[in-house]
């Protein structure tokens, strides 16, 4: 990162501290902890374990929800902007799929399934994997036909294709699938915890909500915004900005 971009983000950053104290402080109200006092809960519960025990098992469910999303979007989404008469007999499912709310397919899940580690995992996939298909999916009628043609001219065959040829072009797109991806299903994840899982950070902030102790909820959410920003810096953009050398 630009040290000026740094400065900027510090700055910002900063300054919503700065309002969020004055907010406390005018509102003078359990309701709104002051920063300080979060911190200190947080640095509480990160010093018992509790926090670290929680935030492991959401970003497990996260990690392997995201995977298997990802995976299975990129492999119908290619599908489906490949071959019209594919795409036109599924469009309607993928439309239904879009619109059902989470929170049914959840529900639905659980009541299905049970109150199981598979059925919350398959219900975030399920919540995750059509936004995914429809961004593949407008990245695979974009392809250059011109590239296809001359792989099949050099026999390059299937894999060395769809390697070499099919997903570097795809790759802005897969990238804008994994970063939108990544801040919708771990929210969908802690519903899917809050809802029929007895541990995790949706659990943990179930619980609070039940004790109106407004403090530990915003402590636990700062935590995994945290992580989540820190996924984004040392991973996503990395991967983004190798990936775009050639440019």
């Amino acid at each position: 990162m630009p040290r000026s971009s740094f400065i900027n983000s510090t700055l910002s950053l900063g300054l919503l501290l700065i309002i969020w104290h004055l907010a406390a402080l005018l509102v003078d109200s359990i309701v709104l902890p002051t920063p300080l006092l979060v911190f200190n809960t947080l640095m509480a519960a990160i010093s018992s374990g509790e926090l670290p025990h929680h935030l492991g098992i959401t970003l497990y469910r996260l990690t392997i929800s995201f995977v298997l999303a990802m995976l299975l979007g990129i492999a119908m989404g290619l599908i489906l902007g490949r071959h019209k008469k594919t795409n036109v007999f599924f469009d309607s499912w993928l439309i239904i799929l879009l619109n059902v709310p989470a929170l049914v397919t959840i529900i639905l899940c659980y009541i299905w399934f049970g109150l199981i580690e598979t059925a919350a995992i398959f219900a975030v996939v399920i919540n995750k994997l059509p936004n995914v298909i429809v961004t593949i999916r407008e990245g695979a009628r974009n392809l250059d036909e011109e590239l296809i043609d001359m792989a099949k001219a050099y026999r390059f065959g299937r894999f060395k294709t769809l390697w070499h040829v099919i997903m570097p072009q795809l790759y802005p797109y897969v990238m804008a699938s994994a970063r939108t991806g990544l801040a919708l299903i771990w929210k969908i994840v802690l519903v899917v915890e809050l809802l029929g899982r007895s541990d995790g950070m949706g659990y943990q902030i179930h619980l609070f909500f039940q004790l109106f102790d407004i403090t530990s909820i915003l402590a636990y959410t700062v935590s995994f915004i945290i992580v989540i920003q820190l996924i984004e810096t040392t991973i996503l953009k990395p991967l983004d900005r190798q990936a775009q050398r050639w440019k």
